[in-house]
């Protein structure tokens, strides 16, 4: 998260303990490195400038992690995923891979901005697997992209007009796997900014198997 760049990324690792927190090191690191080349002003709200950045920052992470690992047999196969966003004028623009979430809670609506690239959120947006499926199914960690396990991945990328009393709301599966969408949203309509520590709590007694990590930020009026 960097104020100053108004950039802010959600990096879920893994490939082990060290490996995971190595790669979302790296891709934090230079998602922000990438950012602060290009001033939040420059090419205004236009989004086919700002999904292109968005695609090169995170294909650079993903070959830094690449390189790494093959410098370092004991890094071999890590990766992350990443859900970013950087605030531009008036507009939100996001990159995303893997199974983190990035979430719009607008008034009493909550949307579910990305998709996840998992074998389970695939069959789920297949119409294969029912939510109450996919929830409790043995596979679901099992992603479909990720950061670093190659050179160059496919990014998704999207764009989203900002209205006063929006809420953006990114976060890795070690919550959103815990905690239901409609949750969520009441969660952060009730609390506001609060909301972010009291989520993480409740996901932490639900379990917590998995390293928690979730933004949340407010477009003010």
């Amino acid at each position: 998260m960097n104020d100053n760049i108004k950039i802010y990324s959600v990096a879920d690792g893994m490939g082990g303990h060290a490996g995971g927190e190595v790669a979302s090191r790296i891709c934090v690191e230079t998602l922000e490195e990438y950012f602060m080349q290009y001033p939040s002003s420059e090419g205004g709200s236009d989004y086919e400038v700002w999904s292109a950045h968005f695609s090169r920052a995170i294909n650079q992470a993903s070959m830094n992690i690449y390189k790494q690992a093959l410098m370092d047999p004991s890094l071999v196969g890590m990766g992350t995923t990443a859900t970013a966003v950087r605030l531009c004028g008036k507009s939100i623009v996001y990159g995303h891979v893997g199974d983190s979430r990035l979430y719009l809670i607008r008034k009493n609506f909550v949307f579910q901005l990305t998709s996840d690239h998992s074998l389970v959120g695939e069959q789920l947006e297949a119409g294969i697997l029912t939510k109450e499926e996919a929830r409790g199914h043995q596979l679901r960690n099992v992603i479909t992209r990720c950061v670093g396990f190659q050179e160059e991945e496919l990014v998704d990328t999207g764009f989203v007009d900002m209205e006063p009393g929006d809420y953006f709301f990114i976060t890795s599966d070690g919550l959103h796997g815990k905690v239901e969408d409609a949750e969520i949203g009441k969660e952060i309509r009730d609390r506001g900014l609060d909301a972010l520590a009291h989520l993480v709590q409740v996901a932490n007694e639900r379990g917590g198997e998995d390293n928690i990590s979730a933004i949340l930020l407010e477009v003010e009026g």
